[in-house]
């Protein structure tokens, strides 16, 4: 390690401690690391899970996932009760809770927060409909919800959008009655109104904010956040009028809980893994995805426990399989990439997923042959994709059959990814083995919202990344090689393929079935062997918590998490002793 990037990693560890209070055992305050700057707190623009992380805390839908129900399962959140559905299934009435404020804010009279209202799911909606604002959500609502589109299509080129005027599939009945009526079959409808792209804001706060409003959030969530403005801490405390809300659970004293459970959380920006591992061993963290580095010293020789040191400490593992998918993914509005498939499936041959997993992942990643993870309706662990395998002399044919015999007149690729460590070490290892065949790659850093950018602008060649699923449906995964969801939208290597397309559509109208998933592998399976991207892994997670820390356990939905933490205070002044 050079002597700067010491001084540098030394630095970024004494911050995170100069920012927690030391010996204070009076108030419920939870550490978490952010390994990556937050875009802003606009909810139509979440795209990545560092936002909605965030979002979370501040904003609510209608529902959300049960923090311990495995598989996962949506429970209300502002809603009061799951909703009716006509017989059609075209027709869904919500009934919204009574008395639930908006913050404290000064885009109120009086600054103070008023209560929400039907009306503004509807605003909220059309915000995410709104052609003005491209909202990188907008994926949830098209051709999906009645008269929406034609909304949108109606304002997109005229000078201002017309909130006032009424859509068919988007009602306030009355106060505390809304209506989403579909435009065709939806199954994922429930889904989406969990997600982040579809909390409840308030107009007042938009138009007191304008082009701020990304940069205060004012929500109906468990916390608030006074203060927003991209440094390296990021502080929220517990919404002083949050409404009367319990921990959903059968164990009866845990039910008698009141959530949120924490007094503040502080969450401190660290984009290297090191100083996020040192501040977890001082105590000075309390939750901390596992760094991969630290493996050896974190796990006890079979891999699946922690080391006799933490357990003296005090610390807890939860370690379980992400639905996700890491992927290098081709520009497919480049000419060099567009048609040419040998290419492609040169460069995923020339990829050495065992080296890169044992580099990386200490062997805990699963070799994705294709878009959809293990647990999902769709996922078939027999299919092997042939462009899978790692074979160095059948790359090199391929790339010869693509017009490049060993590289030659092949201009130098470049591949976008983000500044942390990790990151460029993973793209380097990458960069060696199309080496190995004769194509040159360059490295292109980016923070993450610059990354996000260029990919959103498609000013890209190649981009790597990982899918971490929306919810927990193959669509979701699949729905990233829709050709109408190319950027803007979520599918930024803006694939097109109508055979995909026309088979991806039949399956989004399918209700979860065995006839459903058949189509998921089917569809899987063809668009894999096209290589759009090249496949990486299905990533594990290992997360670590301080012994004091009570309710954690590894979601794939953090957002809702955070609210049913607590921190034990008596446990905690015993187990920071021992640090």
């Amino acid at each position: 390690m050079k002597l700067s990037l010491l001084f540098s990693v030394l630095a970024l560890a004494l911050l995170a401690f100069s920012c927690t209070k030391q010996g204070d055992f009076t108030k419920k305050e939870l550490n978490l690391i952010s390994p990556s700057k937050i875009a802003g707190y606009d909810p139509i623009m979440a795209s990545d899970m560092y936002q909605t992380h965030e979002i979370g805390k501040v904003y609510e839908g209608l529902l959300e996932f049960h923090p311990t129900k495995r598989p996962y399962e949506l429970h209300p959140n502002l809603a009061e009760a799951m909703p009716t559905v006509s017989k059609d299934g075209l027709t869904y009435t919500f009934k919204i809770r009574k008395g639930v404020l908006f913050h404290d804010d000064k885009a109120f009279p009086e600054g103070k927060g008023r209560e929400l209202k039907a009306q503004d799911f509807v605003y909220s909606f059309k915000r995410l409909a709104d052609p003005k604002l491209m909202s990188k959500g907008w994926w949830l609502f098209d051709e999906k919800l009645a008269g929406v589109n034609e909304w949108r299509n109606k304002y997109a080129s005229a000078e201002k959008v017309n909130y006032e005027e009424e859509i068919e599939g988007i009602k306030a009945l009355d106060d505390y009655t809304l209506q989403i009526k579909l435009a065709r079959q939806y199954p994922q409808l429930m889904y989406a109104l969990a997600m982040p792209y579809t909390v409840a804001v308030s107009k007042e706060a938009v138009e007191h904010y304008g082009n701020e409003f990304l940069n205060h959030p004012v929500g109906t969530g468990p916390f608030i956040l006074p203060n927003f403005d991209q440094s390296n801490t990021i502080v929220y405390f517990r919404n002083p009028t949050y409404r009367e809300k319990f921990f959903p659970s059968a164990d009866p004293e845990l039910a008698k809980q009141k959530v949120p459970m924490l007094d503040s959380i502080i969450v401190h920006i660290m984009l290297e893994a090191q100083p996020r591992w040192f501040s977890l061993n001082k105590g000075k963290m309390d939750v901390l995805e596992l760094p991969k580095d630290n493996f050896d010293q974190a796990l006890s020789k079979d891999g699946k426990s922690l080391s006799p040191d933490l357990v003296a400490k005090g610390m807890k593992l939860s370690a379980e399989p992400m639905l996700d998918v890491t992927f290098y993914a081709f520009n497919h509005d480049d000419p060099l990439f567009k048609n040419n498939v040998k290419l492609r499936q040169a460069m995923s041959m020339a990829y050495d997923r065992a080296k890169s997993n044992e580099l990386f992942y200490v062997n805990t990643g699963t070799i994705a042959h294709g878009v959809i993870p293990p647990g999902l309706g769709g996922y078939d662990p027999n299919f092997k994709n042939p462009y899978v395998e790692y074979n160095v002399e059948k790359a090199k044919q391929l790339l010869k059959e693509a017009g490049y015999p060993n590289g030659e007149g092949l201009p130098e690729i470049t591949v976008q990814t983000t500044v942390s460590t990790d990151s460029r070490l993973m793209l380097e290892f990458f960069i060696k083995c199309m080496g190995d065949i004769g194509i040159k790659v360059k490295l292109g850093s980016n923070s993450w919202p610059e990354l996000v950018n260029k990919v959103t602008k498609r000013q890209h060649q190649m981009y790597t990344m990982a899918w971490h699923g929306d919810y927990p449906d193959a669509e979701n995964f699949l729905s990233l090689l829709y050709c109408p969801n190319s950027s803007p939208g979520s599918n930024g290597s803006n694939y097109c393929n109508p055979k995909f397309d026309e088979m991806f559509q039949k399956a989004t109208l399918m209700q979860d079935s065995p006839e459903r998933s058949k189509l998921y592998a089917e569809i899987n399976k063809m668009v894999s062997e096209q290589v759009p991207w090249i496949f990486g892994f299905h990533r594990e997670k290992q997360y670590i918590s301080q012994g004091w820390i009570k309710n954690f356990g590894y979601s794939e939905y953090f957002q809702h998490l955070y609210q049913y933490l607590d921190v034990d205070l008596e446990k905690k002044k015993e187990l920071t002793s021992k640090f």
